[in-house]
């Protein structure tokens, strides 16, 4: 299984996947607004989500905005 470095800790995906495929895999629902996904330091453009891949060795940072007061 592929390993990716996901918000600074090792974790193994079960195969290539897009970014959508990973959000999924680790319970972060996809929003328009409020989340954030970045690749090797490069972030996503959400129109990518369904066709960019997360593949072995990928540095991958997920940044959801959490309102509060």
């Amino acid at each position: 299984m592929p390993k990716v470095i996901l918000n600074g800790e090792e974790k193994e995906i079960p195969r290539e996947m897009t970014v959508m495929e990973l959000l999924e895999e680790i319970g972060v629902k996809f929003r328009e607004i409020g989340l954030a996904v970045a690749i090797n330091e490069e972030v996503v453009p959400k129109s990518e989500y369904t066709t960019r891949k997360v593949k072995e060795g990928d540095k991958v940072e997920v940044v959801q905005l959490v309102g509060g007061g």
